[in-house]
């Protein structure tokens, strides 16, 4: 009997681990796990849609671009909007790109990497053949670039408003691609005509989705298709 208290006495006392227990054997103190469990925080930082700086970069270019298509500038001025595009649209799309994917957006960093791309192609083009001259392997480009990015369009269905600004840009890309290819007057200003309003698409499309991020609700139709995101309270896609 008394071997038998001693024993019980010992499975009372503190063991290696730092767990207490009373007389009954019961475990009255957090073990090292559940310590280490309750010590845990998750930090969520929040990051603002890049959608907003994308267009605007876009409603930049091919406003410049259409004036110049339209001959509201003069030839020689092409110049200077594709050094203005290559200083101003390419770096911002860039930006825009990298925090699309960064917030996990592959829709968005997909279509403003390309954006990007074609827009410095176009610029860079502008900048080294002579003023009003015309270019196959531009226009080449620019069709492939329109392909590309309806692509991009057709696979982000989440939202509709910046899935048209993307599938207009490829229409502009294509439009301007012919003109290039066809040195027709008749499709520059059709390009011209049609960068005009996608100025105007791009310029609604940022206003949107900046309303919308400043005051929490769509205030300006995005016509968003959110699907439910795995994680409670946090959406798959900004």
């Amino acid at each position: 009997m008394e071997g038998t208290q001693e024993t019980g006495a010992g499975q009372a006392g503190a063991g290696p681990t730092g767990t207490e227990t009373g007389p009954t054997g019961t475990e009255t103190g957090p073990t090292g796990t559940e310590a280490g469990q309750r010590g845990t925080r998750v930090v969520l930082r929040p990051a603002a849609t890049p959608l907003p700086l994308g267009f605007l970069a876009l409603g930049f270019a091919t406003f410049l671009f259409a004036a110049l298509q339209l001959g509201w500038l003069r030839p020689y001025e092409g110049r200077l909007v594709a050094l203005a595009v290559l200083l101003l649209t390419v770096p911002l799309q860039l930006l825009a790109s990298v925090l699309g994917f960064l917030c996990r957006d592959p829709g968005a960093g997909t279509a403003m990497g390309l954006l990007a791309g074609t827009w410095a192609a176009a610029a860079g083009t502008t900048v080294l053949t002579p003023p009003g001259s015309h270019s196959d392997a531009l226009g080449l480009a620019l069709l492939a670039s329109a392909v590309a990015l309806l692509v991009a369009a057709a696979a982000d269905g989440g939202k509709l408003v910046a899935a048209a600004v993307v599938t207009l840009s490829a229409v502009r890309f294509a439009v301007t691609g012919i003109a290039e290819l066809t040195a027709s007057p008749a499709w520059e200003s059709a390009a011209g005509v049609t960068g005009l309003v996608l100025a105007a698409l791009a310029c609604y499309a940022a206003l949107a989705f900046l309303l919308e991020n400043a005051l929490g609700r769509a205030v300006l139709p995005v016509l968003r298709k959110e699907p439910a995101g795995d994680e409670p309270g946090v959406r798959p896609r900004l």
